[in-house]
């Protein structure tokens, strides 16, 4: 698996750069919006790389600083987000404003990006709540401490409104948070945090 590329930068299309390495061409997925932080065609270039196999595709990924590719893998673990949606999300935000959207709820920072809709916007806050912490070579400004937690029952109360915001009708939301509830000693459930709680719903109603 190709992790890092260093040669020189040979070619930019739209979406992708050719890096010579050796002799040998590799074509990286790079998005246009980000070409400009590129040197210019025949200098040196270092990417850091993602490899994403697929059955009838084997695609590079380029990034010019590790947090950007780390970002990348916390988002293709989103729920409805591929690698090319991601790669254009970092290109149109730093990981350290990808951080501080998710740690704050803002949706209308994220919708304003190509291929995230509210939804998508919703769920890439929802389960990357409690990872963008894991980001490296972010400012301690960047991380932004979540609110204290509300009682029990004020979570249950947004966690039905974020699963209806999500398309789920609220009997179906209730039921599932009635479910994941149940199955809770009492201390577990005091102790259950909003993203967990609606986390546990989500795989209850898959």
């Amino acid at each position: 698996m190709i992790a890092s590329l260093r040669g020189a930068l040979v070619q930019k299309a739209v979406e992708t750069v050719v890096v010579e390495v050796g002799g040998v061409g590799y074509e990286v997925f790079f998005p246009a919006a980000a070409q400009h932080r590129l040197p210019g065609v025949g200098e040196e270039v270092f990417l850091h790389v993602q490899t994403v196999v697929r059955e009838d595709a084997f695609n590079l990924f380029g990034f010019l600083a590790a947090a950007e590719k780390a970002a990348f893998l916390l988002l293709i673990g989103v729920s409805g987000i591929g690698p090319k949606v991601a790669h254009n999300i970092l290109a149109g935000m730093s990981p350290a404003e990808l951080c501080r959207a998710v740690a704050t709820d803002d949706i209308h920072r994220l919708v304003k990006l190509p291929g995230i809709g509210k939804k998508t916007a919703e769920r890439v806050c929802l389960e990357l709540k409690d990872k963008v912490h894991l980001l490296p070579d972010l400012p301690a400004a960047a991380v932004v401490s979540a609110p204290a937690p509300a009682p029990v029952e004020g979570w249950v109360r947004d966690a039905v409104s974020a699963l209806v915001n999500l398309g789920y009708p609220s009997a179906r939301a209730e039921e599932a948070l009635a479910r994941v509830r149940q199955g809770l000693s009492a201390d577990a459930d005091a102790a259950l945090s909003l993203e967990e709680l609606l986390r546990q719903a989500l795989r209850a109603l898959a």
